[in-house]
C-alpha cells in the first residue's frame, strides 16, 4: 500500500491507554443491571445474557497467565474513523496476553462470518493500518445476523479456526444483532463469546455508559473544517447563501456539533422541529426571515446547516410520506404513466397531504414518489432537502419583495457532506479512544464475558484517567416496532432539547443569525500542544461538564 508523508508519520503515533489497561489488569464487577425499558420482555428474550454486572478494568500487581486463544473480528455497517485502531488495540492486547494468540478478520462485514471469508491478521498487515481511516483492512457490510441458519453457518468456521470469541464493531443495530448472537451461542452452550464495540459517526449510540460512539469526533472535525472554509468564502464573496446538508438521518448530533464549532447563521435541529410540531413552511419562514434581516444590514450571504433526516421529523411531512408509501404500493399506482403521476397522486391524497404535496418543488415531489427502498418506503436520505429549502426560501422572498418586505438579493449554493467524513484519518481522540476500546474487548474475552459492549468513560480527562470496561448490551435495550413487529433494539440517542449542548446552541443562535460570528476551525491537528490536538467534541465537553 502506497503511503503519504502524513500516513508514515501517523504510523509512528502510539495511542494513549487508560491506566487500567497499561500493565497487569484485573476486573472489577459492579451490581446487576436491567434494561432501559420493557424489562420483562427483554429478560424473556435474553435469559442467558440479561442482568449481568457492569465491569471495569483496573491496574493490578498480579501478573496473569493467559491460555492461548483465537478471536474473530467483524466491521459492520457504515464506515467510521478509528475502526482500524479498534482492530490494532485488540491485536496488541491479544499478543500481550499470549504471543500464540491469533486474530482473524472476517471480510466485508457479518457476511464474511456466514460465508466463511476471512484472513489472519499479522504484524505486517496490522502495522500498515495503524492510525489510518477507513475500513479497508477487512472491509464492511450490512448483512444482518438474525437467522438461526446464519448463526450455525458462522459456528462452522468458528469451530474450524478454533475461535473463542467474535468481536463485532458496529452501530445500534449491529450491536443488537451481536447480543442476539451472544444469546444464541450461550443458550446452546457452544462456548463462543460475542463482544460489541460502539461505532457510528451519527453520534446516536450513546447513553449513561457510552459517552460517545467512535468516529463522531473525527467526522465532525472533518465537516467543521469544510463548513469553516465555506463560511470564509461566503464572508469573502458576500453574495451566496450556502445550504449544507449533513449526515444524521435519525438524529441531529452532527449538525449541532458543527454549529457549536462553526457558529453558522442557521442550524435546523430535527428534534426541535418535531417537538414544536413545525411545518415545512415554518422552517422556510424562519430561514427567510434571517435572510431578510441580514439583507437589511447589507449582508446577502450566510450558511444554513440541515440534518439529513429532517424531512422525517416534520410531523406533516411524516404523514404525507406514510400515505404515499401506502398509495404507491397499490397495483393502480404501477399502471400510471410517469407524465401523469403527479396529477394522479394529487387526486388520490387526502386534502391536507395533497396541499403539502402540491407546495413541493417538482424535483423533490418526484424524489418522494420514485425512490423506494426494499421495504417499499421512501428513501428520505436521497431527498435533496438543502435544495428543497433554498427553493422554497427563494419563492417566499420573491413574495416578500413584491410586498416591500425584502429588498436584498438571494442566491443559493448547495452541499451535502456525508462520505467525506466517514473514512477520514482519525483524530488523536478517536485514535486513542478506539485503541482503548479494542484493548477492552480483548480483556472482556479473556475474562470470559459475552453479550457485552466494550466501553471507555471519563474521556474528557487525559487518557490515563479514562475508565475502561464493559456494559451488558441488554442494559441498553428496549422494545420498538420495526417492520410491523415488536423487536428488541438498542435505544437510539436523539438530541436532548434539555441537554447542555442544545442549550448552549440555543443561547447563541439569535446572535449568530443576524451577526457574522463565523468560526473557521481548520483541519484536524495531529501534532502539537494537547489543547489543540487531543480535544474531544464540544458536545461531549458540555455533556460531561
Amino acid at each position: 500500500m502506497e503511503k503519504s508523508a502524513l500516513q508514515i508519520a501517523r504510523a509512528a503515533y502510539q495511542p494513549k491507554l487508560p491506566a487500567g489497561l497499561r500493565g497487569n489488569v484485573s476486573i472489577k464487577e459492579g451490581n446487576a443491571t436491567e434494561s432501559v425499558g420493557d424489562q420483562e420482555d427483554i429478560k424473556k428474550l435474553f435469559p442467558n445474557t440479561y442482568g449481568m454486572p457492569l465491569v471495569e478494568f483496573v491496574p493490578s500487581d498480579e501478573k496473569k497467565e493467559y491460555a492461548p486463544m483465537n478471536i474473530g473480528i467483524i466491521l459492520s455497517g457504515g464506515q467510521a474513523p478509528g475502526g482500524h485502531n479498534v482492530i490494532c488495540g485488540l491485536y496488541d492486547e491479544l499478543k500481550k496476553q499470549n504471543a500464540a494468540n491469533k486474530l482473524y478478520g472476517f471480510l466485508m462485514g457479518p457476511g464474511g462470518l456466514v460465508d466463511h471469508k476471512y484472513i489472519e491478521l499479522t504484524d505486517a498487515l496490522i502495522d500498515e493500518y495503524r492510525n489510518t481511516g477507513g475500513f479497508d483492512l477487512i472491509g464492511s457490510g450490512r448483512t444482518k445476523l438474525e437467522e438461526e441458519a446464519q448463526f450455525e453457518s458462522g459456528l462452522e468456521i468458528i469451530r474450524e479456526l478454533g475461535i473463542k470469541a467474535v468481536v463485532i464493531i458496529g452501530g445500534d443495530d449491529s450491536n443488537t444483532n451481536a447480543c442476539v448472537l451472544a444469546e444464541y451461542y450461550a443458550a446452546h452452550n457452544y462456548g463462543v463469546q460475542v463482544i460489541g464495540c460502539p461505532k457510528t459517526i451519527d453520534g446516536d449510540l450513546k447513553n449513561d455508559q457510552i459517552e460517545t460512539s467512535f468516529g463522531f469526533d473525527t467526522a465532525c472535525k472533518t465537516y467543521a473544517e469544510v463548513i469553516g472554509n465555506i463560511q470564509r468564502d461566503a464572508n469573502s464573496a458576500r453574495k451566496y447563501w450556502h445550504f449544507i446538508k449533513l449526515m444524521g438521518r435519525s438524529a441531529s448530533h452532527i449538525a449541532l456539533e458543527c454549529a457549536l464549532q462553526c457558529q453558522p447563521n442557521v442550524c435546523i435541529v430535527s428534534e426541535e422541529v418535531e417537538e414544536k410540531n413545525q411545518t415545512l413552511d415554518d422552517i422556510v419562514t424562519y430561514i427567510a426571515d434571517i435572510v431578510a434581516r441580514r439583507a437589511a444590514n447589507g449582508n446577502n450571504f450566510g450558511t444554513v446547516l440541515i440534518p439529513e433526516g429532517l424531512i422525517e421529523f416534520i410531523p406533516a411531512m411524516k404523514k404525507l410520506i406514510a400515505e404515499l408509501n401506502d398509495l404507491l404500493a397499490t397495483p393502480e399506482a404501477a399502471a400510471v404513466a410517469a407524465a401523469e403521476q403527479r396529477a394522479w397522486i394529487l387526486s388520490k391524497l387526502s386534502a391536507d397531504n395533497a396541499a403539502i404535496y402540491a407546495s413541493l418543488p417538482e424535483g423533490v415531489a418526484k424524489q418522494l414518489t420514485m425512490e423506494r427502498d426494499p421495504h417499499g418506503n421512501v428513501q428520505v436520505s436521497l431527498i435533496e432537502t438543502e435544495k428543497l429549502l433554498s427553493e422554497m426560501v427563494a419563492v417566499k422572498l420573491e413574495a416578500w419583495k413584491a410586498e416591500g418586505k425584502f429588498n436584498g438579493k438571494f442566491a443559493a449554493q448547495h452541499h451535502f457532506f456525508g462520505y467525506e467524513g466517514r473514512c477520514a484519518a482519525p483524530s488523536n481522540y478517536d485514535a486513542d479512544y478506539c485503541y482503548a476500546l479494542g484493548a477492552s474487548a480483548a480483556q472482556l474475552v479473556a475474562n470470559g464475558k459475552t453479550g457485552y459492549m466494550a466501553i471507555v468513560k471519563n474521556t474528557t480527562a487525559p487518557a490515563e484517567q479514562w475508565i475502561a470496561g464493559g456494559v451488558p448490551i441488554t442494559m441498553m435495550m428496549n422494545m420498538e416496532r420495526r417492520h410491523g413487529k415488536m423487536k428488541p433494539v438498542i435505544k437510539k440517542a436523539l438530541v436532548r432539547l434539555d441537554g447542555a449542548p442544545f442549550k448552549e446552541f440555543a443561547a447563541h443562535r439569535e446572535d449568530w443569525a443576524v451577526n457574522t460570528r463565523f468560526v473557521y476551525p481548520g483541519p484536524i491537528q495531529y501534532f502539537g500542544p494537547s489543547e489543540v490536538c487531543d480535544q474531544c467534541t464540544m458536545t461531549l465537553k458540555l455533556e460531561q461538564a
